[in-house]
């Protein structure tokens, strides 16, 4: 059972660690290259605002981005903006979506992402959380892999694992941190593929953050499409 008032503290807790970390940049480190191809740490900030926001229009029934291009184009207009603008628009955006996930409603119902992709209202603070803790390691300022919670690490293999379940491109494959395990990948009735590491390196690898060479595989290491 998804838990979204104990998901949407998380994301509070998460953002404040955001917040702290990125009140001690300035401009010129702002325009510095992030971890993400093609974006500075600029954009990854405006990015992480307009996600808020796009998740409050799911929330309240509207759809997440009026279009593709518009969301690019919100990122590029938003990402050299000075530090002082990005810290603003991310704590209230931050708000603005805290508030939605404590409004009253049906956590049940189902609600509308990207490109068609359904879920129910319950694992959106859920979605907002991954956001925010992975875009916090993108932006390269000393906040690691290794440092997210484990609770979040468990999850996200979890959550990353099920996304690639049934996908022909993938083989079938088990997944352990030692202690638990997923399978992902084509049905079958054993699988191909044996992945082994800490949940950091199989986080890095599952979201596409790491090239999965500090994972032990029995069988060959599947490439695993974009997310």
């Amino acid at each position: 059972m998804i838990d979204h008032a104990h998901d949407l503290a998380c994301v509070r807790d998460a953002t404040e660690r955001l917040l702290t970390a990125v009140a001690k940049l300035d401009n010129a480190s702002l325009a510095e290259p992030s971890r993400l191809p093609g974006w500075t740490r600029g954009h990854v900030l405006a990015h992480l605002a307009r996600n808020a926001d796009a998740l409050v229009n799911v929330l309240e029934g509207r759809p997440m981005y009026p279009s593709g291009e518009a969301r690019e184009a919100d990122i590029e207009r938003g990402a050299p903006r000075p530090i002082d603008v990005q810290l603003a628009d991310l704590r209230e955006s931050a708000a603005r979506f805290q508030a939605a996930g404590d409004a009253p409603a049906d956590w049940s119902r189902t609600v509308e992402l990207r490109n068609g992709v359904t879920d129910s209202a319950a694992r959106v603070p859920f979605r907002r959380w991954v956001e925010v803790e992975l875009h916090h390691v993108d932006l390269g300022i000393g906040y690691e892999l290794e440092d997210l919670p484990a609770e979040f690490l468990e999850r996200e293999t979890g959550f990353l694992a099920q996304r690639f379940t049934g996908h022909p491109d993938v083989a079938p494959t088990r997944i352990t941190d030692g202690t638990r395990a997923w399978l992902t990948g084509r049905e079958a009735d054993e699988p191909e593929v044996v992945i082994s590491g800490t949940p950091a390196d199989l986080v890095g690898w599952l979201a596409g953050r790491r090239d999965g060479s500090g994972l032990t595989a029995e069988g060959t290491l599947p490439t695993l499409p974009p997310l």
